[in-house]
């Protein structure tokens, strides 16, 4: 089997580290006396999972071009800086032992929507560098969830029966069902208890319970 894993909301949770990054780019481009609120972890948990500019358009309606530009640059900047630095263990329990158990007798890839140079982090950080065969994101390749699991496919010649696509939001269901594979739904995470009405398919509440699959 070929498992290919999301990220936020799934192998980790830095939404709280993450949080001081935004809050520090929107000091950074001015915006703090105009917003008159904190970027909170709360609010990225419903946010993560999806691109950049798509984030950047939620939590910030009507402002300019410009300046939404200005602040991804800044959020890219301080976000890589702030998870760098920290010291503590972000991932999910049994996040790095599930994995290099499922090794053995599995393939493992990551797919995220995130920027590029986050996975590489993520990897490092988790030291699980030397166990996923291939990742892709939106930010390295300009296309968006299911194209780029269907890219990883491609590239390592799997074909859609041999994979599951591991995820925790609505929009991760989506992707992994527009991109034609199975999605098991991490229950865990961010997304609310069903990722949509009618799904249907296989859940895990921990992380370890991807064993017993």
């Amino acid at each position: 089997m070929n498992y290919i894993f999301d990220v936020d909301g799934t192998l980790w949770d830095t939404t709280v580290i993450v949080a001081k990054a935004w809050n520090d780019a929107v000091e950074d481009v001015g915006l703090k006396d105009k917003l008159g609120r904190f970027v909170t972890a709360d609010m990225l948990k419903k946010e993560f999972g999806k691109p950049m500019d798509v984030i950047i358009d939620d939590l910030f309606p009507g402002e300019s071009d410009e300046l939404k530009e200005k602040i991804m640059v800044c959020v890219k900047e301080h976000e890589q800086k702030c998870v760098s630095e920290c010291t503590d263990d972000l991932s999910y329990p049994g996040v790095v032992k599930t994995l290099k158990k499922l090794v053995k007798s599995s393939k493992l890839y990551i797919v995220s929507n995130c920027q590029d140079g986050y996975i590489p982090l993520v990897m490092g950080k988790l030291g699980i560098t030397e166990i996923i065969s291939d990742y892709e994101c939106f930010g390295a390749s300009g296309l968006l969830k299911a194209d780029n699991i269907r890219l990883i496919m491609k590239r390592n010649g799997i074909r859609t029966e041999e994979a599951r696509y591991i995820g925790d939001t609505f929009g991760d269901y989506d992707s992994a069902r527009e991109a034609g594979v199975s999605f098991i739904y991490a229950s865990y995470g961010f997304g609310d208890d069903k990722p949509c009405p009618e799904y249907e398919g296989l859940s895990i509440s921990s992380f370890e319970e991807l064993e017993d699959l």
